[in-house]
C-alpha cells in the first residue's frame, strides 16, 4: 500500500486534532485519543462512564469503523445492547507500527472527510 508523503500526513492530522479542540474544548493527546471519540460516536449512546473493557471495545469498534472504509471489515449487525459487530473480510497487511499507525491515521482522516463532512 502507497502511504501519503510523511510531511502532508502529518500537516492533515495536525489539522484534524485542531478541529477535534473545537467540536470537544479539548485537543486529543494522541491516536487511541481520536480513535475513542470515533468509538464513542459510532456506538452513539453518549458520553458517560466506560469500564476498562468497555473502552477497550470502543477502541475495537473505532479500529473496524475505520478500517471498513478500506474494506477490511465489514459491520455484521448490532448485539441487543447496541453494541456493534464487525467481521474481518480482507486480510489486514503485515505492517510494523509505524505503518500500522500511518494506515490508521489516513483512514481515521477519511472518515471525517466522508462520514463527518471535514
Amino acid at each position: 500500500m502507497v502511504f501519503k508523503k510523511d510531511l502532508e500526513l502529518q500537516k492533515e492530522w495536525v489539522e484534524l486534532l485542531y478541529q477535534l479542540k473545537e467540536v470537544t474544548g479539548k485537543r486529543p493527546a494522541d491516536l487511541n485519543s481520536v480513535l475513542f471519540l470515533i468509538g464513542v460516536q459510532e456506538l452513539g449512546l453518549g458520553a458517560r462512564n466506560f469500564s476498562k473493557e468497555e473502552k477497550q471495545d470502543i477502541m475495537h469498534i473505532a479500529i473496524c469503523r475505520v478500517l471498513s472504509l478500506a474494506g477490511y471489515y465489514k459491520l455484521e449487525g448490532h448485539d441487543a445492547d447496541g453494541w456493534p459487530h464487525w467481521k474481518l473480510v480482507k486480510k489486514l497487511p503485515r505492517f510494523d507500527l509505524l505503518e500500522q499507525e500511518k494506515l490508521l491515521k489516513i483512514q481515521i482522516l477519511e472518515y471525517f472527510r466522508k462520514e463527518i463532512g471535514w
